[in-house]
């Protein structure tokens, strides 16, 4: 996944300190509607064309310092079974050994372990260990924000984009799909509610 997960992750801290000096720092929980989040992938077929895929099932929380943002921190789970690609006989597939393994294991995780910002464009590195098919690697989620304020609810939202490059071999994914596909790139897009 070109700029990575799952996960949700999730881009927290993506912005600037300065973007935060005054207002959005606590802690939220991923918007429990999910209208307004996905988690989304997309693969080369043979080269010449992409398949996009989601994740219709993943929780998660962020917590956001606005004083110190590099120690923001957030972690993600995804219900590998709810994997979608729009067409059952690949999913039913997926979900299989030769992919996600989802009997064996039903979720991946995402927690974050340092955040590095990027003063110049308002973006953020997120790193932290991605735990997928039952292994575990360090990932970098390249993210930023999308904005946040207040709800109509009632409510403090944020929202954050990210992406990464996954390469299937590196969590024991035993399927060759050939050159052009042995890596997945992952897009996060997550609406976080204050709590």
């Amino acid at each position: 996944m070109k700029k990575q997960l799952l996960a949700s992750a999730v881009a927290l801290s993506l912005a600037s300190t300065s973007a935060f000096a005054e207002s959005g720092s606590g802690s939220y929980k991923f918007d429990d509607q999910g209208e307004h989040q996905f988690i989304m992938f997309k693969i080369s077929h043979l080269g010449y064309s992409w398949l996009y895929g989601r994740f219709n099932e993943f929780t998660g929380e962020f917590n956001y310092n606005a004083e110190s943002p590099e120690a923001s921190s957030v972690s993600v789970s995804i219900d590998t079974d709810s994997v979608d690609s729009n067409h059952a006989e690949r999913d039913k597939h997926l979900r299989s050994e030769d992919f996600l393994f989802v009997d064996e294991f039903p979720q991946a995780t995402f927690t974050s372990k340092r955040i590095v910002l990027d003063d110049d464009n308002g973006e953020a590195e997120i790193i932290g260990d991605l735990t997928l098919r039952g292994v575990t690697r360090e990932v970098t989620l390249e993210a930023e924000l999308l904005g946040h304020g207040d709800d109509p609810w009632g409510g403090y939202r944020m929202g954050f984009e990210a992406e990464t490059e996954l390469r299937l071999a590196d969590f024991g994914i035993p399927m060759n799909l050939g050159p052009a596909s042995e890596k997945v790139e992952m897009i996060i897009s997550v609406e976080g509610v204050r709590q």
